[in-house]
């Protein structure tokens, strides 16, 4: 494959092209380095213009990635990327760049390092915050081992604002052990501070002589008179704050190294100062602070840095997407509209949210109420326990966050919301199946999770107008925490409600009758059920369908009526095994009903495995949850009808 240009014309690569895996960096020189940046950014544009994917953060460090690579020798030297957003430059110069066209597609590559991909991504990512934890892990394994590799962490300044990151810094502070943390600040603009004369000082202070200096200054305060020893010491805390271990640096309270900030885009620095920090004093950990920009290289990234930060397919020459709009709207654009709406006629409702103010919609609401939106950050725990602070005191905080990062939070979700019954409102995007993110993003477990949850409301809507009036609903309702799930992706095309209801709590509806066979289905299997009863028609099979709407409580009237009015019953959600639907049998064995030879139920549920990346429609058919999957169960449990094809219903008159 042939890169092209604006104008159709073949893109030349020769550098890039020399380089099948890192170690083929250490025969270009340091003066290449620049020309290969340059290719390489060239390289990652065309190709996420054809997958898509998360573009900006890769674009960002470039440099960095042929930095590392050029100077340590990965894979014996442990590289870790913190969420895996900016891995796409390491993963093209380790060997993977002919399979970057299969990126985030069924059997291709992931989007995330993955560590059965490649030797080269020794730790699994996704979610933030992780890579000083498990760089530190490896670290201390090194030292028990009796190795000698370097561990290097890349994080970004988002996710070091998680808790969790500065944790993992105060435990490696206290053990000493050798590890380089790479700070990537792509977050601010690249400042006075960071030219010429910072680039040098950086080069200096990382160098072995001048540590050397420092440890001889250090020596020297004991060894000679009082007079003489006062200047050493001078000396010494010169080279100390020089390395940024002041008192007044937070990284060398919790005993670290600091250096920088340094320019992230200055490949030749970043060599030499990688170079220093790998052969200078390993007595303690040490985080260098680089600076990128976000988005770099790409003139439709400029100044829109959230938008660059994940995209679709895009013409390369416009930067417009390429992907077919549908004319239903979003769930998650459905959510922040009738959220608004509703903040309109109540002050009370707030919307919080942990760095993901697009993603989740929040954006529209911070437009219109800046002073009742708040985004914490890459803070999940604290989201929730903010939340909970707030509906202590009479507010209605809505928490809108992925359902894969509410994992994050679950101790706070049940030691400060739950048990104390306070009516925080979850709103859980991307439930169910994601699609490209594979199946560190999958919505698969937070049916079982809440659901097991004394106090809990969880509802799933099975089109738009149902979120919207779950929206409504969850603001409405103050007896204690309320959840509502709902899929990545465009709704049904249902018509929105001019007016929005409070729907009753724990009460699902029929909304087609049916003898042969009932199906219950939750949230968007709804619309699947609904279509594989209108196919079964021409085999003479008549279904019942049933919206159950909520998860926690049970319908159990429902569940109970459509148990005794049919021999075989399916219930069906986008969950995994252990929620909606091992509620429903835990209800009927209870009842005592459950056991009926003449009767048969099926429970169709997400596979009890990880899936990985494709597309959503791939992933639902092969968890057998899509319209197949679910016609091939109906017709495997009904053995009554008649299975041929009779006249239409058009034809009957």
């Amino acid at each position: 494959m042939v890169n092209k240009d604006k104008n159709n014309k073949p893109i030349s690569t020769p550098l890039l092209d020399q380089i099948n895996n890192p170690n083929d960096l250490k025969f270009l020189k340091i003066e290449d380095l620049e020309n290969l940046s340059s290719e390489l950014r060239t390289d990652m544009i065309d190709i996420v213009s054809r997958t898509g994917g998360h573009l900006g953060a890769g674009l960002g460090v470039v440099e960095l990635a042929i930095a590392i690579h050029y100077v340590f020798d990965t894979p014996d030297d442990r590289l870790i990327w913190d969420v895996g957003h900016q891995a796409y430059p390491h993963k093209i110069l380790t060997n993977r760049r002919h399979e970057m066209s299969t990126l985030r597609k069924k059997n291709g590559l992931s989007g995330f390092t993955k560590r059965t991909e490649s030797i080269y991504d020794p730790f699994g990512a996704g979610h933030s915050s992780t890579s000083i934890s498990a760089a530190l892990g490896m670290a201390v394994a090194r030292d028990k081992l009796g190795k000698t590799n370097n561990v290097i962490a890349v994080i970004g300044d988002g996710a070091m604002s998680a808790g969790m990151a500065y944790e993992a810094i105060n435990n490696a502070g206290a053990l000493k052990t050798n590890l380089l943390i790479i700070l990537n600040d792509n977050d601010m603009s690249i400042a006075p501070a960071v030219g010429g004369l910072s680039n040098y000082l950086s080069n200096v202070v990382s160098s072995r002589p001048f540590n050397n200096v420092r440890e001889i200054a250090k020596q020297m305060v004991n060894l000679f008179p009082k007079e003489i020893g006062e200047t050493a010491k001078r000396a010494e805390n010169l080279a100390r704050n020089f390395l940024g271990n002041s008192e007044g640096t937070i990284f060398s309270q919790m005993g670290m190294s600091y250096l920088g900030p340094v320019d992230g885009h200055d490949v030749k620095s970043m060599v030499k100062i990688l170079e220093n920090l790998k052969s200078g004093p390993q007595d303690k950990p040490i985080l260098l602070h680089v600076v990128t920009e976000k988005g770099r290289g790409h003139p439709f990234s400029k100044g829109s840095h959230e938008k660059y930060h994940a995209v679709s397919e895009f013409n390369i020459v416009t930067g417009d997407s390429v992907k077919s709009i549908s004319n239903a709207p979003t769930y998650t654009n459905v959510f922040s509209d009738t959220l608004c709406k509703v903040a309109e006629k109540d002050k009370k409702v707030l919307a919080i949210t942990a760095a993901m103010p697009s993603g989740t919609g929040l954006n529209k609401f911070a437009d219109k109420f800046q002073d009742r939106f708040y985004d914490v950050g890459i803070a999940e725990q604290h989201a929730v326990t903010f939340a909970a602070g707030m509906a202590s005191e009479g507010l209605k905080p809505f928490v809108v966050i992925y359902s894969t990062f509410l994992q994050r939070a679950y101790d706070q979700v049940i030691h400060d919301v739950v048990i104390q019954k306070l009516p925080v409102r979850f709103m859980l995007d991307r439930a169910g199946f994601v699609g490209a993110d594979g199946a560190t993003h999958s919505g698969s477990f937070d049916l079982a999770y809440l659901c097991c949850l004394p106090n809990v409301v969880v509802m799933a809507p099975s089109d738009e107008s149902e979120l919207a009036n779950m929206v409504f609903t969850s603001a409405s309702y103050s007896k204690g925490p309320i959840f509502c799930r709902y899929p990545r992706g465009e709704g049904e095309g249902v018509e929105l409600p001019e007016s929005l209801k409070n729907i009753e709590i724990g009460k699902g509806r029929i909304i087609r009758e049916g003898e042969d066979l009932a199906i219950l289905a939750l949230g968007t299997r709804v619309g699947t059920a609904l279509k594989v009863a209108d196919i079964l028609i021409a085999d003479s099979c008549s279904i019942t369908v049933a919206d159950a709407r909520f998860a926690k409580p049970i319908d159990t009237d429902l569940v109970e009526k459509l148990w005794n009015d049919h021999q075989k019953l399916i219930i069906i959600e986008e969950g995994s095994a252990g929620g909606f639907s091992s509620h429903c049998l835990h209800f009927l064995s209870s009842k005592g009903i459950l056991n009926q030879n003449d009767k048969e139920i099926r429970c169709l549920t997400m596979p009890d495995h990880f899936q990985d990346h494709a597309s959503q429609n791939e992933q639902l058919a092969k968890a057998g949850l899509d319209v197949n999957g679910l016609l091939n169960t109906v017709r495997d449990m009904i053995t009554t009808c008649l299975l041929y094809t009779s006249p239409s219903p058009r034809d009957r008159g």
